[in-house]
């Protein structure tokens, strides 16, 4: 049997709607933009944004766009862009190339890269990550797509986060999810419910959002996998409590055990090996076992493989996890994944157009236990 993985601390620097800033970073291993990088996303405020981001002292950067950078969004911008910048046109390929040819940034636009840090100063861990830039529809910006509301018939929901991969560790997407670090200033959860519900099937370590400025901060989530006729059902929420406001200290979450619980999630899929987590319960081993012996390839939430899918109509249900009458997919080997960190990473306080005095929260910074990879 092959050996467990060590893990090790990862520090994980999160940062979302900067909107043309450039601002002081905390040190860390991986720095993540969760998109809006700019106003309108012309080529002048992109260069500038990507110039600050190639310069940040990071093993690896990982960047979305959002919906205020509208040139990244070739077919938005085919038909609007002119609305925006019709006095100055802009080259989408060009802008988008200031990204993509970047040799520091990974740039990701609705899809996946395994990250593996091999500086030998670095603490050598890996992870899988799922980077995307869109959200509801609210206006005419890039990168949107129809979401109810209030989602009251699921079926009307948006599909587009079938994509995300079940093995994926950590997800990066502009919108939050509904009732996560979603609340706008009239209280309203302005998140994607569609998007919840893709959590609560790949129960990543963290999901890092932004867009919903007043949603700046993060709670925990566990995940309820025992309810067998609520799906989607969550246990519990843990609001974080910020270390830094109104001091000089560091926004700091720490999911390692040291300052807090340590996150009750061990990564655990089919196929791959995880070392059980001290406070991920007693499914943590059992977890372990069933990677151990499952076979085949990693099954994504859009599979149409009617063994691992079950019955359709039993999706995001929770119980025994070889009972068809379960979500296998979700659960099959990946007991061990209870609980999720939505951190919505804003730093622009105010909406746009950002009216009067320019206020700005800090980088929110993550220390999370990954696997180090073996050569």
């Amino acid at each position: 049997m092959a050996s467990v993985p060590m893990r090790r601390r990862t520090r994980i620097v999160c940062i979302s709607d900067t909107h043309n800033c450039t601002v002081k970073l905390p040190k860390g291993d991986v720095l993540i933009h969760a998109g809006d990088l700019t106003n309108q996303g012309s080529y002048s405020e992109l260069s500038k944004a990507v110039k600050w981001l190639e310069q940040a002292d990071f093993e690896t950067k990982i960047v979305i766009a959002g919906n205020h950078d509208i040139t990244l969004d070739k077919d938005f911008f085919t038909e609007h862009g002119l609305y925006f910048h019709n006095q100055n046109p802009q080259s989408p390929d060009d802008c988008l190339s200031l990204l993509t040819s970047s040799p520091s940034i990974t740039y990701l636009n609705h899809e996946s890269a395994t990250i593996r840090l091999t500086s030998p100063s670095g603490p050598r861990t890996q992870f899988t990550v799922f980077g995307s830039p869109c959200s509801p529809r609210n206006g005419l910006w890039a990168f949107n797509y129809d979401a109810p509301q209030n989602p009251s018939n699921y079926a009307d929901l948006t599909s587009i986060w079938e994509q995300i991969s079940l093995e994926t560790d950590i997800v990066v997407t502009h919108t939050p999810p509904r009732t996560h670090c979603d609340e706008t200033e009239d209280r309203r959860a302005a998140g994607c419910e569609a998007l919840r519900q893709a959590l609560w099937r790949v129960r990543p370590q963290l999901a890092i959002c932004g867009h919903v400025h007043p949603g700046r901060g993060a709670e925990r989530v566990t995940w309820d996998l025992n309810s067998r006729n609520i799906s989607y059902k969550e246990a519990s929420v843990m609001r974080w409590q910020d270390p830094g406001d109104g001091n000089n200290k560091m926004s700091l979450v720490d999911l390692t055990g040291k300052k807090a619980p340590s996150l009750a999630n061990d990564g655990s899929h089919p196929g791959r090996l995880q070392q059980p987590s001290s406070s991920a319960g007693p499914d943590a081993m059992a977890s372990r076992i069933a990677t151990d012996s499952a076979d085949g390839p990693p099954v994504t939430f859009g599979s149409s493989d009617v063994a691992a899918q079950a019955c359709r109509s039993n999706v995001g249900l929770g119980g025994d996890p070889t009972s068809p009458r379960s979500d296998q997919a979700a659960l099959r080997g990946r007991m061990g994944r209870r609980e999720t960190c939505v951190v919505n990473a804003a730093i622009m306080k105010k909406n746009y157009p950002h009216v009067g005095s320019r206020q700005l929260n800090k980088a929110i910074v993550v220390d999370l236990d990954l696997p180090v990879w073996e050569e």
